[in-house]
């Protein structure tokens, strides 16, 4: 029997097809949480009016927030978050020469009025987790699926400790 699929919640964009292998933990995060999402690649720099079109149109296309991630200067999630009023999640990627600081300053550093939730370099799954908290805030299926995988956190954790009082 085929299952319906439900409409992508979560839109991420990259700001480069390179950007791909971390974009997928972020991906595999969404899918183990239950967050339906869909991806796409637009560039702040090389197709800015490509990436307008995405934050202006993902609203109205059922969309409720935004994963940006990219690279270098890194002006991605600004660009998405001048062109909609959804939340938008900047994931600073490194890959660039100063391994993705500049990525981290020109994410994080926007100007009054132009909000960008920053996580980590790199950090896509906590990007994905941030993003379904935010939804969960209207979706009780969504809290108890992060509930269930904070107690997996914890339970890794202790089971580490365990290990390491056994084992030395």
């Amino acid at each position: 029997m085929l299952t319906e699929k439900k409409p992508p919640l979560v839109g991420l964009v990259m700001g480069s097809d390179s950007d791909l292998p971390i974009m997928r933990e972020a991906t595999a995060t969404l899918d183990s949480l239950g967050v339906p999402w869909e991806m796409t690649i637009a560039s702040a720099h090389r197709s800015p009016r490509l990436a307008s079109s995405y934050a202006q149109t993902a609203r109205d296309r059922g969309l409720k927030v935004l994963i940006a991630g990219a690279g270098y200067a890194a002006h991605l999630a600004g660009v998405l978050a001048a062109e909609t009023i959804l939340p938008v999640i900047g994931l600073p990627l490194s890959g660039s020469p100063l391994n993705g600081f500049d990525s981290l300053l020109s994410t994080v550093m926007m100007p009054s009025g132009v909000p960008v939730a920053t996580v980590t370099i790199g950090g896509a799954q906590n990007a994905a987790v941030l993003a379904t908290q935010i939804l969960a805030l209207s979706d009780e299926t969504l809290a108890n699926n992060l509930l269930k995988f904070k107690a997996r956190l914890a339970q890794k954790v202790e089971e580490k400790a365990a290990n390491l009082k056994q084992n030395g």
